[in-house]
């Protein structure tokens, strides 16, 4: 449990720095070019990445710095469920529905 914090913090703060989200190279990627079957497609630990990354970054786009670990698993129940149902909305989009 522990371990999932530190990560879920280490997460946050990588996409809140202003740093990393100006960073440019040829590998740059967009959140929003994502859709639920690349989240899906993944398994295990690449899976876990993706799914705190877009928690992470909602996060830190609505200015909150503190979450419920409670609800951070509810909420990613629902989105594995959403994307399993729908696996062409944008992963985002599937997050931020869950998550309202």
């Amino acid at each position: 449990m522990l371990r999932m914090r530190l990560f879920l913090l280490a997460t946050v703060l990588v996409a809140t720095n202003p740093a990393v989200l100006l960073a440019q190279d040829s590998k740059d990627r967009r959140v929003e070019q994502y859709e639920c079957r690349d989240i899906m497609r993944d398994s295990g630990v690449n899976r876990d990445v993706s799914v705190a990354f877009l928690h992470g970054y909602l996060l830190g786009k609505s200015g909150g710095s503190t979450f419920n670990l409670d609800a951070v698993k509810q909420q990613t129940d629902a989105f594995i469920e959403r994307c399993l149902s729908n696996p062409s909305e944008k992963a985002v989009d599937a997050m931020t529905a869950v998550k309202k």
